[in-house]
């Protein structure tokens, strides 16, 4: 059974950084389309940033480039986002997202696979 779950998130001040963390199991990591999501208050789901080992692929929305980094341990079979130089903007519920398949897009209609929640709030 393919199982993920998200943590690392919290309370930080604009200018700070984060770190989540996706403790996945059921499958290898290094195998799969992973990503993270994010929903904030009252808007839409979007892709954050989603990668595939095999196929080289690397999606971030624009307004994290430069700024978040997606990766993974494949020997501990995490995945991670590191966030940096975070902005009240990005306050959202975070999500860790698999998919077994070959993704072609950063978008929720490709993924089966989804964790929990972690909040991440920004203050200014």
């Amino acid at each position: 059974e393919v199982q993920l779950q998200a943590f690392g998130g919290g309370l930080v001040q604009a200018g700070g950084s984060l770190r989540l963390s996706c403790a996945a199991s059921g499958f290898k990591v290094g195998n799969y389309a992973i990503g993270w999501f994010r929903q904030a208050p009252g808007k839409d789901r979007e892709g954050v940033a989603c990668m595939r080992h095999s196929t080289a692929y690397t999606f971030y929305l624009e307004s994290v480039k430069g700024r978040f980094a997606i990766s993974s341990d494949n020997a501990k079979n995490m995945v991670y986002l590191q966030m940096n130089d975070l902005k009240p903007e990005d306050t959202a519920t975070y999500y860790c997202v698999a998919d077994a398949g070959v993704v072609a897009a950063c978008s929720e209609d490709y993924y089966d696979y989804w964790g929990q929640g972690t909040l991440v709030t920004v203050s200014s």
